[in-house]
């Protein structure tokens, strides 16, 4: 930090200022920007292939099977009563598969 006030005091130009910040902001792009972006576009892609009986679970916590589709809604059936509630495209998480349910005895 000393160098860099030496450096100014001596007539450096807000260049080297600049030099010293590109790296900083590549980092934070490479290790925040691009993860999120990569996430984004895979559970948007889980979301375009959502079909009818698809047992999925939404941030909310509800896990049901998905019985109609929308545009950007769809219906649940909750157990143990088999209600039939309409959530948001978006507020699904995760779809559950038959291989990842736990099994009961």
């Amino acid at each position: 930090m000393q160098a860099l006030l030496i450096w100014q005091a001596q007539g450096g130009s807000g260049l080297s200022l600049l030099i010293m910040f590109l790296p900083m902001i590549a980092l934070i792009y490479f290790m925040m920007v691009l993860p999120q972006q990569r996430r984004q576009k895979k559970w948007q892609a889980m979301l375009d292939q959502l079909k009818t009986g698809d047992k999925v679970t939404t941030s909310g916590g509800l896990r049901g099977t998905i019985i109609a589709l929308k545009d950007d809604a769809l219906h649940l059936r909750v157990p143990p009563d088999n209600l039939r509630v309409e959530v948001t495209k978006a507020s699904v998480m995760q779809v559950t598969t038959a291989e990842e349910e736990p099994k009961t005895k």
